[in-house]
């Protein structure tokens, strides 16, 4: 589904992510790991096209509206004047574009995904009254909506209750058993291991891809801080980055 090949991407000409090389199978479901820093948000928006690479190249295995990306709750404007069912109803947009009609079969499809997440009821509720666990939810069910082939999930149980945390990583399950492509960053190692076959360590550089059993081990979890803590915010970028880089602009 996802193939990084040479993969560099830099602010500011300093590398988030390094030379990564990684491919994620179809139907496969990743969590991505790794040091505060180490570029694990980044990697995600490259593969949205948010962060251009300055080297390298990502090959994506989908139309662009089959893609789903939930960023960071920090990112989210919960200030916007728009209630919890309008939210939800713009997982359509991919589909339905700004001039689509929005049909009784795309309405039930809304209902039902509030249902699914523990929200019904909630529709027109203002999304600036939901607490963060049922902003969350709300997020979720407009990726219910959504339907895509290839899930991008950045951080999505951090800072929820138990409860919430248990419903989502149900719906990321029933993704996965759909034969779904969903990439997850996460933080918490011990829910990596139990519900995340596959993982991506990353310090900037790719530590260790595969089984998360082979992956999650204290000498590659060891050497990824190790090579965090060392890395050199000061460094030049290498001079292969930055032919690749003139070769992309021209």
């Amino acid at each position: 589904m996802i193939t990084f090949e040479n993969l560099t991407v830099s602010y500011r000409q300093h590398p988030a992510l390094h030379h990564i090389n990684a491919r994620l199978l179809h139907g496969s479901l990743t969590a991505v790991v790794g040091p505060n820093g180490s570029g694990k948000s980044t990697l995600l928006k490259s593969i949205m096209g948010l962060q251009p690479a300055s080297g390298g190249r990502i090959s994506v295995a989908a139309l662009r509206e089959r893609i789903a990306y939930l960023p960071q709750l920090t990112e989210i404007d919960r200030g916007f004047p728009i209630t919890v069912h309008d939210c939800v109803l713009l997982g359509c947009w991919p589909v339905q574009g700004a001039w689509g009609g929005v049909g009784t079969v795309a309405l039930a499809r809304v209902t039902s995904a509030l249902h699914a997440v523990g929200l019904g009821g909630f529709g027109q509720r203002p999304i600036g009254s939901l607490s963060s666990g049922q902003l969350q939810r709300m997020l979720f069910a407009r990726l219910l909506v959504q339907d895509a082939d290839l899930i991008l999930l950045d951080e999505p149980f951090n800072a929820m209750d138990s409860k919430t945390t248990s419903a989502l990583l149900a719906l990321v399950k029933q993704w996965h058993q759909q034969q779904r492509t969903v990439v997850a960053v996460l933080h918490d190692d011990a829910q990596v291991r139990a519900h995340f076959p596959q993982t991506l360590l990353l310090a900037r550089e790719l530590v260790a891809h595969g089984p998360t059993a082979q992956v999650m081990t204290e000498t590659n979890l060891g050497r990824a801080r190790t090579m965090a803590e060392a890395w050199d915010e000061a460094a030049e970028v290498c001079e292969m980055d930055q032919t690749q880089a003139l070769q992309a602009a021209f």
